[in-house]
């Protein structure tokens, strides 16, 4: 199973913003789509989708349990829930989106309840979001590397994670960057600005052809037309490998999302 490159993130997108987003990014040619239990949006989410008139089959769907449901006997359900919400029969992904808080409940036993809801044929496949080396080391030996399709983290530019990736490099768990344009930080960049400059593209174009030329799939959003289009074109883009070298020294461990539950930090 492949996840899609670069997808449509729809963090802090509510209401018909949630809708248009979605819908016009698959119109643009998006075929990925990542949203969560938390964010309050599955509906629109699925509004969008569904007045998209893309075939169901061709567009990627992620969505993330809350830790309020990590439990055994509340994954599966919740999930169910999410798939009302969705209008839709399957996932293609379903993502722990948090360890549970002061590890509350085993990791063990949310991933056996999210590989019993891929059995149960509610997602194509599973995998976890915010998780660090050691928490992915208890994942692993729950349900096995293999069954684990990604680890969604915080990467960018400012936060490049790169024991944490070099962990998922040798166990083969692909790696999904969220926030990967640092809420727009990374676009009042210099050195960004001045690569992108020389390339005659955009400085968000520069940051997710950087990610992607690393092997990560890219979930940025966006409301506008202008910018879901231009982002969606940053696969082509070809960066220089003086462009990595000097964009990889931008690393300054600056994390933009770090609630009181995180788990300790790589």
């Amino acid at each position: 199973m492949n996840i899609p490159r670069i997808g449509l993130g729809t963090f802090r997108l509510t209401g018909t913003q949630a809708i248009d987003s979605v819908r016009t990014g698959l119109e643009l040619g998006y075929r990925h789509v990542d949203t969560a239990q938390i964010y309050g949006n599955e509906e629109e989410v699925g509004s969008g989708l569904r007045q998209s008139g893309i075939a169901r089959d061709e567009v990627f769907v992620t969505t993330k349990v809350w830790t309020e449901h990590l439990a055994g006997d509340r994954l599966v359900p919740s999930l169910k829930e999410s798939l009302r919400k969705l209008g839709l029969e399957r996932l293609d992904l379903a993502l722990i989106h948090w360890p549970a808080p002061g590890a509350a409940v085993p990791v063990a036993e949310s991933m056996a309840a999210l590989l019993e809801a891929r059995e149960q044929g509610l997602t194509r496949a599973i995998g976890v979001s915010n998780f660090t080396i050691p928490l992915l080391r208890e994942a692993i030996a729950a349900v096995g590397a293999g069954n684990i399709a990604t680890n969604q983290v915080e990467l960018h530019p400012f936060l490049q994670n790169r024991a944490l990736a070099a962990f998922m490099r040798e166990a083969a768990i692909y790696l999904t960057a969220y926030m990967p344009l640092a809420y727009g930080k990374v676009l009042a960049d210099p050195v960004v600005q001045r690569i992108a400059a020389e390339l005659n593209a955009t400085p968000a174009q520069v940051a997710l052809a950087w990610l992607m030329d690393k092997g990560y799939a890219v979930i940025p959003s966006s409301t506008r037309r202008d910018n879901l289009a231009s982002n969606l074109a940053a696969p082509g883009l070809r960066l220089r490998p003086e462009d990595h070298a000097a964009i990889d020294a931008l690393e300054r461990g600056e994390r933009l999302v770090n609630p009181d539950f995180s788990p300790l930090w790589d």
